[in-house]
């Protein structure tokens, strides 16, 4: 009689492992979109709370990390299962930089408010909220295990990027005209650094999606689906 995959002693690992790495993204979530209002709102009280959820992430990272290592020491994984674990070391790595980015954030909150109030770079506002955006849609293709919506992710990154390069601008301009603020706009231009590889960070997440669900090496440009077991498969395009 077949066994029924709630029961499956190779099946309830691998669940155990995604819900492990899902509830540590929900986790990472709050924490960044604390951070990011905290940055937002110049609000060291909220910045608190961000350096207070670190020490949980790191050691959910230990627990994933260990997780998946005991059950990559198995034989007989299918290939499926070997591309979630490969996928989820990666995706556990990726979240808990997330996470200190978060608390880098929250550093440059403190650091603001030490300093005479500067208004927030207009740019920092849509900034904030495409990053949200794209961890959010990062996470949502892991959880609900949607590869199209891992693809909207890749899409996106640019949009960051060229935020962080206008206040990159506005700092050089702000350093000729009025240095007084040039602290101020410091803080603003390394939050703005932060944000630029939390975006980085949920693009590499939804290249593991992507790897995991499918098989599909999207990283450096490449557009292929890999067969674990010998050579890789014929070229797909690039999601």
């Amino acid at each position: 009689m077949a066994t029924s995959p709630a029961t499956n002693p190779t099946t309830v690992p691998q669940n155990a492992l995604v819900n492990y790495l899902i509830s540590m993204a929900r986790t990472v979530e709050v924490t960044v979109s604390a951070a990011l209002d905290a940055l937002l709102e110049r609000n060291p009280r909220l910045a608190s709370q961000v350096f207070l959820a670190e020490p949980g992430i790191n050691e959910m990272e230990i627990l994933i990390d260990e997780h998946a290592v005991r059950l990559l020491s198995r034989s007989g994984l299918a290939e499926t299962d070997v591309r979630l674990v490969v996928a989820t070391i990666k995706i556990n790595n990726d979240l808990e930089r997330m996470g200190d980015l978060a608390v880098n954030i929250a550093q440059r909150v403190v650091s603001l408010a030490q300093m005479p109030s500067e208004s927030v770079p207009e740019e920092l506002v849509p900034m904030t909220a495409a990053v949200r955006a794209m961890m959010h849609k990062s996470l949502g293709a892991l959880t609900a295990r949607n590869p199209d919506l891992a693809g909207e992710v890749l899409a996106s990154d640019e949009v960051v990027d060229r935020y962080r390069d206008q206040i990159f601008d506005r700092l050089l301009r702000t350093l000729a005209v009025a240095p007084a603020q040039a602290p101020a706009g410091l803080q603003f231009a390394l939050a703005a650094r932060h944000l630029e590889r939390i975006a980085d960070h949920a693009t590499n997440i939804a290249e593991d999606v992507l790897f995991w669900l499918r098989g599909l090496e999207v990283r450096h440009g490449r557009g292929r689906t890999l067969n674990l077991r010998g050579a890789p498969a014929e070229a797909e395009p690039a999601v």
